[in-house]
């Protein structure tokens, strides 16, 4: 039997990048403290490309988040659309009238058991249901422009 062909020698840019994917990975949670550290020993240690390739043999070729971020635009599934009773605008609304309610009482009471007449809660209902309002009527009024702009045949 022939003797293996002996390994190619690495370079110190090839040690780095190596490096720079350890670093990678361990970012993104796959090693942790101890492994990394020990694996960049290695790596800085090899003579080989088979020394450098061993140091990272388990990892994925490509982030799997990626790949199923990528997926999911491919599929050109689209997320529906928010409604009036869509939680999304619904919390907000429920916040704003809670509060309202709240601000509300309070003045109700000052307003019976005091002197104190002036209806300083309009000062929060007013111009924060105004942006509620522009806010509401924007998000809808730009989905239902998305839409139009998915199903545009000229487009």
């Amino acid at each position: 039997m022939s003797d293996p062909v002996p390994s190619i020698r690495t370079s110190d840019a090839e040690r780095d990048r190596v490096a720079r994917l350890l670093q990678e990975h361990f970012a993104q949670g796959r090693l942790d403290h101890e492994e990394f550290t020990e694996r960049l020993g290695r790596a800085y240690k090899a003579k080989t490309a088979d020394d450098l390739a061993r140091v990272t043999t388990d990892f994925p070729e490509k982030d799997l988040a990626e790949k199923g971020h990528a997926a999911r635009f491919d599929t050109g599934v689209a997320a529906p659309p928010l409604r009036l009773r869509d939680p999304a605008l619904m919390v907000p609304w429920w916040l704003y009238g809670g509060v309202n309610i709240l601000c509300f009482t309070i003045w109700l009471i000052l307003y019976l058991t005091t002197d104190a007449s002036y209806p300083w809660f309009l000062w929060v209902l007013a111009p924060w249901g105004i942006l509620m309002l522009v806010v509401t009527f924007g998000v809808l009024a730009a989905q239902r422009g998305a839409q139009g702009d998915d199903h545009d045949p000229a487009g």
